[in-house]
């Protein structure tokens, strides 16, 4: 599926989540860290979405997957932060809380990844890179793909049609 916004894209959309509920957990009168602490989760947090925004907007695969991996870094970064706290909380719900915003930053990681992978195997450079010759040799290949299918697909049901035993038997084909 192409995207046309970074605002669509499934995961920009879970890395806003996991920024919404970071502040939700750096709002809460019992989550108790230096104000140090608070600002890098803050940073790191917002860093993820806006990783994978400037990547979206630069126009070439290249760039794209280099900002994946720093939007995944900054999440393995939430990750590693709220683990460590973690291991010091004591209220239930806050435990529970931070559990749930270390589960999002493992997802948004997932998905990261997963799109990254995708693009790595990929021939498309990116937007900045398509004119009308790149456009049109695309729409070429797409069309020779369709055709060798739609061939394909015709072998295998003459292949196997029910009276294809029959027909061959009596010299027809």
């Amino acid at each position: 599926m192409t995207y046309e916004r970074f605002e669509d894209v499934p995961v920009w959309q879970a890395a806003a989540d996991l920024y919404e509920t970071t502040e939700d957990l750096l709002e809460n009168e019992s989550f108790h860290a230096s104000r140090g602490f608070r600002d890098q989760l803050d940073r790191a947090a917002l860093s993820v979405s806006n990783n994978i925004a400037e990547g979206f907007e630069r126009g070439t695969t290249n760039e794209l997957l280099a900002f994946l991996y720093i939007a995944r870094g900054s999440a393995g970064e939430v990750r590693s932060m709220l683990t460590v706290k973690l291991r010091r909380v004591r209220p239930p719900d806050l435990k529970s809380q931070i559990s749930k915003l270390i589960s999002l930053a493992e997802s948004c990681s997932r998905q990261l990844r997963g799109w990254a992978d995708s693009l790595q195997n990929s021939d498309i450079k990116g937007q900045r890179h398509l004119n009308d010759k790149s456009r049109q040799a695309d729409d070429q290949k797409k069309r020779a793909a369709a055709s060798e299918i739609s061939n394909l697909k015709s072998e295998i049901s003459k292949a196997w049609h029910p009276k294809r035993k029959d027909a061959e038997e009596r010299g027809l084909i």
